[in-house]
């Protein structure tokens, strides 16, 4: 194996979207995604059953595009990597089965590796040809996670500061959408929306961020009771007769969660004196959050990093590339009796071993 500039492909199949990439050390080659957003679209949500089938029949073509674009063929891969956890079990199971199987018929190398610290890695693959520096703050926001992380070493010591008690940040746009009359995915449909609002039109409540929360919830987030305030809201105004206000709504209710998901990251990088920020997962392709972020990190004397769109969002290309800083480290391989797991926590970095039940 050449542990120097290993090439790796990498699956991803944790939620809607068969990712699949491949890296070469630091070097993005291909990635490919295949995503079932639109099959879920009827449901106003992911459907655990409908992704996993998705992935399998998405799986085999996914690999074919990403190896013809990669222009490289097993033959020439130092080893396989896969999502493992956390995510839907369904999805991670076909992604998991997919990775070792491909092991085994190509006689390589298996890394099973974590979701979450996947998106941190997708920053080594930028362009920009800034070094990637630690230790940081990560912000991993998307429509499962919210999570705020202390990486210290990628590869051997990630923290985690603070998460989600309840709802997720993309759960809460996809349910204020549907309150709005807006369609599924909630995201960038609350973005445009938003476009011609004023955020300060209604103020909305900032979960656990008050004086009394600090203490045991300084890091952890809260957008629950935002998503049930937007809800009483908007039927005041309907009983009351009142047309809503959809784009000052948006924009309000974007305001509150940019608003906390902002201000948790820059104390946790005031408190534990570290002047970098990682923004990641596909929420930060909302362009409020990263307007906000890159101004009060600017304030605040902090560097802040957002890996391009295309790396935001689930891809195969990120857990590549973390796997090729652990293979890069020395790390070995995974043994091919680990499980998917849909709740594994993120100081687990690389799962290496099978766990006896």
């Amino acid at each position: 194996m050449n542990r120097e500039n290993p090439l790796v492909l990498g699956i991803e199949s944790s939620c809607d979207e068969t990712g699949i990439g491949i890296v070469r050390g630091r070097t993005l080659l291909s990635n490919t995604i295949a995503s079932s957003m639109d099959e879920h679209a009827r449901y106003g949500g992911v459907v655990p059953e409908v992704a996993a089938r998705a992935h399998l029949e998405a799986m085999g073509p996914s690999i074919e595009a990403a190896m013809a674009e990669a222009g490289v063929t097993f033959d020439e891969l130092d080893a396989i990597a896969v999502t493992s956890g956390p995510g839907l079990s369904g999805a991670l199971m076909v992604g998991v089965g997919a990775a070792k199987a491909l092991a085994l018929a190509t006689n390589k190398p298996f890394y099973a590796v974590n979701h979450l610290v996947g998106h941190v890695g997708a920053d080594i693959l930028d362009t920009r040809g800034e070094p990637f520096d630690y230790p940081t703050i990560a912000l991993l926001v998307s429509g499962g996670h919210t999570s705020l992380l202390l990486v210290r070493d990628l590869v051997g010591d990630v923290e985690l500061l603070g998460e989600t008690i309840d709802d997720a940040a993309g759960e809460a746009f996809d349910k204020v959408a549907r309150i709005l009359g807006l369609p599924y995915p909630g995201g960038p449909q609350i973005d445009r929306a938003a476009e011609g609002g004023n955020p300060a039109a209604i103020r909305f409540p900032r979960g656990l961020s008050l004086p009394k929360d600090m203490a045991e919830h300084r890091y952890d987030f809260s957008f629950s009771g935002l998503k049930t305030a937007v809800a009483r809201w908007v039927e005041r105004a309907e009983d009351a007769g009142e047309e809503i206000p959809v784009a000052d709504v948006a924009a309000s209710f974007r305001e509150a969660v940019v608003d906390v998901l902002v201000t948790k990251a820059i104390n946790a990088c005031r408190d534990l004196g570290v002047p970098r920020l990682l923004l990641g997962g596909g929420v930060v392709a909302n362009a409020r959050l990263r307007e906000v972020a890159t101004e009060r990190a600017a304030a605040a004397g902090v560097a802040l990093r957002i890996p391009p769109f295309s790396l935001c969002t689930d891809n195969g290309a990120m857990i590549a590339a973390l796997a090729a800083q652990l293979i890069m480290a020395g790390k070995q391989p995974s043994s091919l009796g680990v499980a998917a797991d849909s709740t594994l926590p993120v100081t687990e970095i690389q799962v290496a071993e099978l766990t006896e039940g």
